[in-house]
C-alpha cells in the first residue's frame, strides 16, 4: 500500500531578502525588474541594518510552514505535503505548485498567511496558484481569509489585554495592516474585514479608545489608504486624547521590517517625540493554537 502523499498544501507569504546581498533583487522583484536607485537601496540597506542586518522573516515563515505540517500530520498522518510559495521571493508560488505536481498531487489547498482578503493581495496569490495548478493539472482549494477564526481573535485579544498591562490607563489603542493604493480598494473587502477583526477585540475588552490605522505605504505617487500611523500619532498627541499609544498590527503574522522597524523603531521615536509611551502587541508568528485552528481550516477544504 502506498504512503505517498495524496493531498498538498502551499503555505503562500510575501517572501523576504535572506541576505543583504539579497535586498537589492528582492527589491526589483517587487518593483516588477525596476531596481531601486541608490539612495533607496541605501534607505533599505540601513532599515535592515537597524533591526539586526536582516529580516528573520523567513525563519519564521518557515516555522509557521512546519507547525501547519505537524498539525496537518497529527490529524490525517501521511496525506499531506506541505510546501512552501512566496510572491517576491523563492522557492516562488509557481514553484510550490510544481513540487506538489511533481510529487503526483493532483489536489491541494493555497493558504496564504494573512488573514485579511484583498484582491489586491490575497487574492493576486490564490490566482497565480490556481493559474500553476491547471498547468499542471493540479485542483486548488484556496481559502481567502481567516480573520474571524476564533483562534486568531483570541490571540487579539489576549494580545492586546496583556500589552495593555504595561502601558498608562489612558492609553489607546490603534490596530493597523499594510496600506494598499486606494485605486484597488474599491468594491475591495479588505478595509471592511480589518475593521470586523479589530471591532471584535474592542468589543471583547470593553475598549474606551481605539481607532484603525495603516502603515508602511508604497512610495508611489498615487494615494494610499490612511490615515497613516504617524499621522494618527500626531492627531492623539494634538488632541491630548490619551497618555499612550498601543499599536496592534493585526494584518501582519510575523515579525518583520515593516513591523520591527516601521512600528518598534520609526513609530515609537515619533510616540517619544510626542510624548506619548509606546507599545506593540506580540506578532502571532507560530502560535500554535493559531497553526492548528488553520490546519482544521485546510482540511476542510477537502472533506
Amino acid at each position: 500500500m502506498s504512503t505517498e502523499p495524496k493531498l498538498g498544501l502551499v503555505v503562500m507569504a510575501y517572501g523576504t531578502p535572506r541576505t543583504t546581498e539579497d535586498i537589492e533583487p528582492y527589491y526589483t522583484h517587487i518593483r516588477r525588474g525596476r531596481a531601486p536607485e541608490p539612495q533607496q537601496l541605501a534607505d533599505l540597506i540601513s532599515r535592515y541594518d537597524a533591526i539586526g542586518g536582516i529580516s528573520p522573516l523567513a525563519s519564521l515563515t518557515e516555522a509557521q510552514r512546519a507547525a501547519l505540517e505537524s498539525a496537518l500530520e497529527s490529524r490525517m498522518p501521511g496525506a499531506w505535503n506541505v510546501v512552501l510559495g512566496q510572491k517576491h521571493a523563492t522557492p516562488f508560488i509557481e514553484d510550490g505548485v510544481a513540487e506538489l505536481a511533481d510529487a503526483g498531487i493532483t489536489e491541494a489547498v493555497g493558504l496564504v498567511l494573512a488573514p485579511h482578503f484583498s484582491g489586491f493581495s490575497v487574492g493576486e496569490y490564490q490566482r497565480r496558484a490556481a493559474e500553476a495548478g491547471t498547468e499542471r493539472g493540479l485542483t486548488m482549494h484556496g481559502i481567502n481569509n481567516w480573520h474571524l477564526e476564533q483562534a486568531y481573535l483570541y490571540f487579539l485579544t489576549a494580545a492586546v489585554r496583556d500589552a495593555l498591562t504595561e502601558l498608562p490607563e489612558r492609553t489607546t489603542v490603534l490596530f493597523t495592516a499594510h496600506s494598499l493604493p486606494e485605486r484597488v480598494l474599491e468594491n475591495d473587502p479588505y478595509p471592511d474585514e480589518l475593521a470586523a477583526s479589530a471591532a471584535y477585540v474592542a468589543e471583547q475588552l470593553g475598549l474606551k479608545s481605539w481607532s484603525l490605522g495603516w502603515q508602511s505605504a508604497g512610495r508611489t505617487p498615487e494615494p494610499w489608504r490612511g490615515p497613516d500611523i504617524l499621522e494618527e500619532l500626531q492627531r492623539i498627541a494634538a488632541e491630548g486624547s490619551a497618555d499612550g499609544v498601543l499599536v496592534c498590527a493585526q494584518g501582519f503574522t510575523a515579525d518583520h521590517l515593516e513591523v520591527l522597524y516601521d512600528l518598534d523603531i520609526e513609530a515609537a521615536k515619533v510616540a517619544s517625540d510626542l510624548g506619548l509611551a509606546f507599545g506593540r502587541t506580540r506578532s502571532l508568528n507560530a502560535d500554535e493554537v493559531v497553526m492548528n485552528a488553520l490546519a482544521d481550516l485546510v482540511v476542510a477544504q477537502v472533506q
